[in-house]
């Protein structure tokens, strides 16, 4: 897969660290490569459903932005990512000191773009998959 964009780390930078609402997740870049991004969330109570573990909407969020944000780094600097859909598989009580959000381009498109993405609880310096989320990601023009 090759950027249409030389400055796409850049741009997927900003793009986990600008949006209020990701940041007021607490979501941290740590990777991006054509078709790949990677984001950490250390988990806080403010994380937490009723039972104390980690809402499935937090795990829901930063897949979806991690996706999107792995789509971005194929898309031209004047084109944007808009998630059509995406589908979230829980696989089990996300329990952990913090997530672990690895996403990848599985189609890319001119249009549409596939992606899926893995979210991993880290607990005691193991990993384990407690989320997967499909999802097509729009490509449209920047405004």
């Amino acid at each position: 897969m090759e950027p249409k964009n030389p400055a796409y780390r850049e741009r997927i930078i900003a793009l986990i660290e600008q949006p209020p609402f990701m940041r007021s997740l607490g979501t941290q870049f740590v990777d991006a490569r054509p078709g790949y991004c990677e984001t950490v969330l250390t988990v806080t109570r403010a994380h937490a459903q009723q039972d104390g573990y980690v809402h499935a909407g937090v795990q829901g969020a930063l897949a979806d932005h991690t996706s999107g944000c792995a789509a971005f780094t194929l898309v031209a600097a004047d084109e944007i990512i808009l998630t059509a859909e995406y589908k979230v598989n829980l696989l089990r009580p996300a329990v952990g000191e913090r997530l672990r959000c690895r996403a990848s381009v599985l189609r890319p498109g001119r249009t549409l773009m596939v992606t899926e993405a893995d979210v991993l609880a880290e607990r005691d310096g193991e990993e384990r998959l407690v989320a997967r989320v499909t999802a097509t990601m729009a490509v449209t023009a920047a405004r």
